[in-house]
């Protein structure tokens, strides 16, 4: 495989907030282009929000769910312009905007998120992408924690509480993401025809909030759960791990572990 050395971001204090650190950074690594035609590939409420404060030329966002779309669309409301598009695909779907061009693509926590609607895509994904690019491609992504050494309470913690999300999903039939780390997606770029230009690390500390909304996610699924027993003693190790969680995050001032990342690639001549 070939080798990345990131640069080294500082600590997010927040996750999945906008605009956050990562649409900040994306933003200095853009600064003096144009940013034209403007695709975002997985969009959702937070990265919608950001890419239509930003002066482009047209907007047209990619979701695989309807749900997503009608969040989105109800968040976005009267910004959107006669211009701009909020379009449910697929991106296994060789039609989906083939004969379009895009000067700017944003995958914001797609790698991940691809998993639920076309699993074990994401070798392809940047090939995929990479006709729509004529210009510069940015991807946000997750390095993965709930596999992996834990060498710390938090990341035990965060761990934990990802593992038991993603059981819930599965025993409910529903495909949890697959997160990948920051070097797999250079590689990925890389085979795909693209050069990077940058690729940044940020800390994540995640806060009382996330752990809530995670456990919260499994809670919702117990319900589609055939072995009630089962289900009883899920939702009461969801219980048990929300109050450790959150008195951890309270101890600690948030569970320091793992980083979110961003890579800025341009095709290769």
């Amino acid at each position: 495989m070939k080798q990345v050395k990131p640069e080294q971001g500082p600590e997010r204090k927040s996750e999945n907030t906008a605009p956050s650190a990562l649409f900040r950074h994306v933003e200095h690594l853009h600064a003096g282009r144009d940013w034209g035609a403007f695709l975002d590939a997985g969009t959702g409420v937070n990265s919608s929000l950001w890419g239509m404060s930003l002066p482009t030329s047209r907007w047209c966002a990619v979701t695989g769910s309807r749900a997503h779309a009608a969040q989105v669309r109800k968040v976005v409301g009267d910004r959107l312009r006669p211009q701009d598009r909020l379009i449910v695909g697929n991106w296994l779907d060789p039609e989906l905007l083939t004969d379009e061009r895009f000067d700017t693509v944003l995958a914001d926590y797609l790698v991940g998120a691809i998993e639920g609607f076309s699993p074990y895509f994401q070798s392809q994904l940047f090939r995929r992408l990479r006709p729509l690019c004529r210009g510069m491609l940015y991807v946000i992504g997750l390095d993965p924690y709930v596999v992996g050494p834990a060498r710390t309470p938090a990341e035990r913690m965060v761990r934990e509480v990802g593992r038991l999300r993603d059981a819930c999903l599965i025993l409910a039939d529903e495909t949890p993401y697959r997160e990948y780390p920051l070097e797999w997606a250079v590689n990925a770029l890389t085979d795909a025809g693209f050069r990077i230009t940058s690729a940044r690390r940020f800390a994540n500390r995640y806060r009382e909030k996330w752990v809530h909304g995670q456990l919260d996610m499994g809670l919702r699924r117990l319900a589609k759960v055939t072995d009630r027993a089962l289900a009883t003693a899920l939702e009461d190790r969801i219980g048990e791990t929300r109050t450790h969680g959150v008195a951890l995050c309270r101890a600690e001032g948030g569970l320091a572990c793992g980083s979110d990342y961003v890579v800025a690639c341009e095709i290769v001549p």
